[in-house]
Order: structure tokens, then sequence, then C-alpha cells
């Protein structure tokens, strides 16, 4: 729950706001991660100390449900001869640490990150006449806030975010989101690491399927060329009613193009999937690789749960030879000051970062398996395997209703467990599966349907049994079960 006040308003958690003329006993009871990110707030909107803001009335550290403890929306002018237009430009307090003193986020030293190390900015379209900005935004913004507090995925620019319904709730075609680096707030050292500012941007349905087919970068710089559509500072206009490529059919060629000459930098999603090893019979309780076993699930180490959240969190490497994240007992930051983090990060070219099977507590080959995916995820199987694996890439799925995994793995990718002659194999319920070219090329022809998945009824089946392998596209129901 949260109120819309002044920021400068009395009350209980809210101190006058700071700046460079604040009183130095208002600063000095001012939170330091706090008052470090309204002084760069101050620097863009000098005439606005005290914009409104949408407050949680019960702090996230006090047991609340909004992880964000304030949302500040300006005014922005824009300049309407660069094709800017004037807007509301809305900026999250919470995923930064404010504090320093581990109520939120631990304090791991000056040099990284605060916090999660950014926080979230979105910017719409000002309506005719609108005197005051719609607070619809601050709720978005505490959703995606909720999702990187319980899943610890952090956001890097070219991201998206499959949201499926219009982000102000309306008849709107803006039903997903991207994420960029913010055009005008700069990074921020906060006496507890660094605030980098990565701004939402709303996006169709058409225009997200292509930052998936494709990478999310590409499609920003494509919005950033068609003003109506975020122009230069990619500004949302929920009324848009129209695609980018409905507006310019000839940026559908640059995408295409894009996707032969790159493939996809999109690594891993959360999805509704399961599997399950053929080659055990379901009465083996001790070594079925089945998602549960009587009522309690098998759960991914530690270490393998870092090393998957750190492929979706930051990708894959782009480059010829690439490698699965090194198994870690504590999580890498891995973030620097003078740049904001990228996927390109977090995966290393040299082989000696390679997992070597002594590493992993216990793989076990599989002669066959069968693989299950809901219908939105069985949609993605032709990118994974058409702009993953056919440029020597991985992708991976990531369980949202258990605690499970399956990653695929061209003959490309250093670091795993799965091999040609192994082509099978799991580390608890973590499978690896690798894909020869020629198998993956197969897959394509027999898999073409799924590209129009509305075409065909549930649940659906494909099978080669050769290659000992099973794919069935099952509806929601399945994966919400308790055995799921």
């Amino acid at each position: 729950m949260a109120e819309l006040r002044p920021s400068g308003a009395p009350g209980p958690t809210a101190p006058p706001p700071p700046g460079p003329a604040a009183p130095p006993a208002f600063a000095s009871l001012f939170p330091p991660g706090l008052h470090a990110i309204y002084g760069e707030c101050r620097r863009l909107y000098p005439d606005q100390p005290n914009p409104l803001q949408v407050t949680a009335i019960v702090k996230y550290w006090l047991g609340g449900p909004d992880p964000l403890d304030y949302v500040s929306m300006y005014r922005n002018v824009g300049s309407p001869s660069a094709n800017i237009p004037e807007h509301w430009h809305y900026i999250s307090f919470g995923l930064s640490d404010l504090y320093g003193d581990s109520r939120v986020h631990e304090f791991t030293g000056t040099d990284g990150p605060s916090g999660f190390g950014f926080e979230l900015t979105f910017r719409l379209k000002r309506e005719t006449g609108e005197s005051a900005p719609p607070t619809w935004p601050a709720e978005l913004m505490q959703g995606l806030a909720r999702y990187v507090f319980q899943s610890e995925n952090t956001f890097c620019s070219g991201d998206h975010v499959s949201w499926h319904s219009p982000l102000d709730n309306s008849e709107s075609r803006i039903q997903h989101m991207l994420l960029t680096e913010d055009p005008q707030l700069q990074p921020v050292q906060t006496p507890f690491g660094v605030v980098t500012f990565l701004q939402i941007v709303g996006v169709c349905t058409e225009e997200l399927h292509s930052a998936q087919q494709w990478n999310g970068q590409g499609i920003l710089e494509l919005l950033r060329t068609v003003p109506i559509a975020g122009g230069p500072w990619l500004i949302t206009d929920m009324r848009r009613g129209e695609t980018i490529f409905e507006i310019d059919p000839h940026l559908q060629e640059r995408v295409d193009k894009g996707i032969e000459t790159d493939g996809s930098n999109l690594s891993g999603v959360s999805a509704k999937c399961a599997w399950d090893d053929l080659s055990r019979p379901p009465e083996d309780d001790e070594d079925s690789r089945s998602i549960c076993i009587g009522t309690q699930p098998r759960r991914l180490s530690g270490k393998d749960t870092e090393q998957i959240r750190e492929t979706l969190r930051r990708g894959l490497e782009i480059n010829s030879k690439p490698v699965l994240p090194p198994i870690n007992a504590q999580r890498q930051n891995g973030l620097t000051h003078d740049r904001t983090p990228s996927r390109k990060d977090s995966l290393e070219s040299d082989s000696s970062t390679a997992i070597v099977p002594h590493e992993l507590i216990r793989t076990r080959q599989l002669e066959s398996v069968h693989l299950k995916f809901n219908q939105e995820s069985g949609a993605l199987i032709p990118l994974c395997l058409r702009g993953r694996l056919l440029h020597g890439r991985h992708f991976t799925y990531k369980s949202i209703t258990g605690d499970m995994a399956i990653t695929f793995v061209s003959t490309g990718v250093e670091g795993a467990f799965a091999t040609e002659e192994h082509p099978y194999a799991a580390h608890g319920p973590w499978l690896q599966i690798l894909l020869t070219e020629e198998f993956v090329e197969k897959m394509l022809e027999d898999l073409e349907d799924l590209t129009s998945p509305e075409e065909f009824k549930l649940p659906r089946e494909y099978s080669w049994p050769e290659k000992k392998l099973k794919v069935s596209i099952l509806p929601d129901v399945v994966f919400d079960s308790p055995l799921h």
C-alpha cells in the first residue's frame, strides 16, 4: 500500500529533500544513499525540489509488500527541436542501498554496486491537459522490484520483460518492456557503492518477439529512430497503436538481417517447463530424474543455482568460444565504476574458466529424456535452436514452478557436462542437452509449427526415437499441479 504526497511533505518517513542547499541538520538525518540519488535528481531538475512522490506506507524492511521506499515523479519539458515530447519522469528509490545499515541490503563496500546496483526509471508521454502524473507507473516499478528482490536476478540494459498485459491496465498495445540506460541520469557514487539508472521502455508484443529473436539493444536502437515509438529518449506513449514495423516496414528487414548475422542474445528464460529421465523406471525413487520424488522436489544445489542465475542474469559472451559461467560458491558482482553491467561481462572465452567434471558433485549420463513445456515456453524452442545453438551458444529454461532447469548447449560451448558422447547429462535436477548442428536443423524442420502456436491444439508431442528424445507442449494447468 502506498500514498501520494510531495517529497518534502511532513511525514514520519519523509524528511525534507536534501541537496546542495539542504541544511546540515536535515542532511545528517537523511539516509546517505537516498541523499546521493536525490543529488542527481536535483542536478537534472533544479526547479523541482519537491516532486510528487509515491511512498510506501509500511517500508519493506518493516514487513511491507513494496520493496521501493519511494518513486519520485518529475515533469520533463523534453526538447521540441529534437522531437522529444514533454513527459513524466519516474525515478525509484530502494533497489540500491539507501541506508547502509543492512536493514535491506548487505553492505559490500564502496567499490562495487550499491544494493542491486541500479534504480529504475520510466518516461511516460504527457497527455494534453494533464496537470499531474499518473501513478500507475509506480506500481509497475514496484512489480519489477518485487521480482528482483524475490529472484535476486538483476536487470541489465537490453533485457526484456514479458508482461502480457497493458502496462496501465487499459486496452493499449504496449504490453511488455525493454530496459536501457536512462539518457539523462548519470551513474552515482554513493557511500554504499555505485548506482546506475535503468529506464523501462514500453513495447508491443511484436517488438518484444523481435528483441527475443535478435537482441534488445538492436530493437532499442530502432525505437530511437521512430519518434512516435520512443524517439531519442525512448519515451513510452501508451496510446501508440502501431508497431515500429507497421510504421516503417523496412525495419523488419533490418531485424531479419540482424538475426541471420548475429543470432539471438537471449540466453535463457524463466518458464513453465519440466523434464523426465525415460531411461530409468518411474518407480526407481533413488535415481529417477522426474521433478518430484513423492511430495519432496529435488532441489538445485547452491552452486548450480548460482551458475544458472548467472546465465539468466547476464547472458552469453558473444565470441567464438562460449563458456558456461564457472560454478562459484558466492555471488560474483562483476560490476565496475565506469560502465553499466552488460551481458558480456559474465562469461569469458578463456578455457581456464570452464567447468571440469570433477568440480561437480555427481553428474549422470542419461540415455533418453522427455522435455515438457507450456505453449509460451515451447514457442521459444525455435529461437533457442536457430538463434542460439546454430551460432555456437547455449540457452537455459529455468522452471518457475519447480526447482529445476534445462540447458541446451551446442558443440561449441565449453564447460558443459553434456558431451557428444553423452548428449544428455544431469546434475541433480539440472539437465543439459547437447545438440549437434545436424540434429538442430532436423528439429527446426519438425518444430516449424511452433512458430505459429495459435494454429495447433494442446497437448502436442514431438519425438525423435533415434535420438531417444521426446518433447511435449502441454497446457499451463499441467505445470500448476503439485507434481510440478
